[in-house]
Formats: C-alpha cells, sequence, structure tokens
C-alpha cells in the first residue's frame, strides 16, 4: 500500500522570485511527509511554466527531503538551492514510528567507500562513516542512498537493509505513467469541479484507501486538472455546479474527481492548501 502524490512543473508558477518559490515547495514537502507519502511526482505542464520549471521543482523537493546530516554532501551548492535556508525541516519518521536520530530507527545514509568482500562504508549521520555489510542479493554503488537501521549508538550498531528510504522519493514522469503503476490503489484528481467529498462517500473511499493507497493528482496555481489537461467542465449533479465531464475521466485514469474543500471561503484555494485539505480527508480510516 502506497501513497504517491502528483504535481505539475508549473505548480510555482505564481511565485515572484526564487526565495517564495523554494518557500511554497517547502510547505508541500511538508505535507507529504505529515500524510506519509512515499513518493511526490511532478508530472510536465510546460505551457503553464514561467520562470521555474520542473527541474527546479524537482531539485528542491528531493533537497528538502534529505535530512540534514547529509544535505552538504549530497548537494554541495547548486544555484535551485539558492534559498533552501527557507525550507522548514521536515523531521520524517521511519514506517516503524520511530525517531529518525533515537536507537532502533531507520535513517538514511550515502555509500562513502565500497570496500572488499561485501563492505561499504556509510555516511549516515554519526560521528565517523561507519563499516557496514552489504546484505546478500543487495547491490550498492558509491554515492547511492540507503537505508542504515541502527540498533545501538554506544557502542555503535547497525545494518544495511533493504528498505525503502525514511520520508518520501521524488520522481519526474508522465502523468499517464504515474497513473498507470501497479501500486497506484485509488487514483484520485483533486480539483474545485470534482464530486463533493461527504461523510458518506469518505467511510468508502476510506476503506479502499486503506487497502489499496492512493495517488492523488493537484493542478497549479490558476491552472487546474481540467486546464492542464485540457478537459470540459459541464453542468451536472444536484446543485447544478460545474463538473468534470466523466467519460474523458475515465480517459485519462482517474478514478474519481474529488472536491475536498466544497464549501471553500477564498476564491482561490493555493496547491499547497490543497494537498493539506485533502491528503488530511484521505488520511482518515474507517
Amino acid at each position: 500500500m502506497t501513497v504517491s502524490v502528483l504535481m505539475p512543473s508549473s505548480i510555482v508558477r505564481e511565485a515572484e522570485d526564487k526565495r517564495e518559490a523554494t518557500r511554497k515547495l517547502g510547505y508541500v514537502a511538508r505535507a507529504a511527509t505529515i500524510f506519509r507519502a512515499d513518493r511526490l511526482v511532478v508530472f510536465p505542464d510546460r505551457e503553464g511554466e514561467r520562470r521555474f520549471g520542473g527541474g527546479f521543482v524537482s531539485t528542491v523537493l528531493r533537497y528538502a527531503a534529505t535530512p540534514p546530516y547529509l544535505k552538504t554532501e549530497a548537494w554541495g551548492k547548486r544555484d535551485e538551492l539558492e534559498y533552501a535556508g527557507v525550507l522548514p525541516p521536515l523531521r520524517a519518521m521511519s514506517q516503524t514510528g520511530s525517531e529518525s536520530d533515537g536507537s532502533g530507527s531507520s535513517r538514511q545514509g550515502i555509500v562513502t567507500e565500497v570496500g572488499p568482500e561485501g563492505r561499504v562504508r556509510v555516511n549516515c549521520g554519526l560521528q565517523h562513516p561507519i563499516s557496514l555489510n552489504v546484505p546478500p542479493k543487495m547491490a550498492v554503488d558509491e554515492g547511492e542512498r540507503v537505508t542504515v537501521r541502527i540498533s545501538s549508538r554506544r557502542p555503535v550498531r547497525a545494518k544495511l537493509v533493504d528498505e525503502p528510504l525514511p520520508g518520501f522519493a521524488v520522481e519526474r514522469t508522465d502523468l499517464s505513467a504515474a497513473l498507470g503503476r501497479e501500486d497506484a490503489g485509488v487514483r484520485i484528481a483533486s480539483s474545485r469541479y470534482g464530486e463533493r467529498l461527504t461523510t458518506g462517500r469518505l467511510e468508502t473511499l476510506a476503506g479502499r484507501v486503506e487497502r489499496d493507497g492512493m495517488t492523488v493528482a493537484f493542478g497549479s496555481p490558476e491552472r487546474g486538472l481540467p486546464d492542464i489537461l485540457g478537459i470540459e467542465v459541464s453542468t451536472a449533479g444536484d446543485d447544478g455546479g460545474d463538473r468534470v465531464e466523466p467519460t474523458r475521466t475515465d480517459d485519462l485514469g482517474f478514478d474519481l474527481w474529488l472536491n475536498t474543500v466544497p464549501n471553500q471561503g477564498s476564491e482561490v484555494v493555493r496547491t499547497e492548501e490543497a494537498m493539506f485539505a485533502t491528503l488530511a480527508c484521505l488520511s482518515l480510516r474507517a
């Protein structure tokens, strides 16, 4: 069961400068961390991009997902990260629920040296890089990020484990490819033109999400998913509101279009705000 969050490369199109664009992506990273997203996928919307494109978006998000003790070694200095100091700390917990800096926790590490006899040296934020055995059937290269399970800090006892890294991964791929993954689960388009989320609908949906996982896609400022995907909206439903044309919805691979802020008091709900609202609702369990 996985949780994927999809966003267009135009997500920071309204940002006045690089600092504001970086700050906005910090909120996105916080939402993904709080609600335990496994991956953030940046899909192309080149017609909607302005000053900052998909390369900037994915780089900042990958940097945000990197633990503080690895940031310098993993990234050095890059133009995209000029204002990385405004990013909020994520403090991602491992899936076991243990704190990232405590004993018995999972931590990210970077392989700094591949030695003989199946041993590697790994920088995982301790005082010095540590030498570890590579598990059978697990291949690692220098510079690769790995998961280290620490059972004791004094003395240091740790091992490499073939498990996903704590926090979320960042990918760049087409929307259709992201929706077509075998582990996509319930495929949801978040839009003000979607069906209104009610307690009755949520009760049914929560069970499906808990069993199968979910993939949730969002639009960008002044350019929602219907605009990005070239979908017409039509007047339908009991409330007479605008809705996404359902036949096109099926063609695109979404299971449903959902409006998670059905009574919004602002003319515009920003993408990062929609992420918090949507993921908070969909993280509830039946």
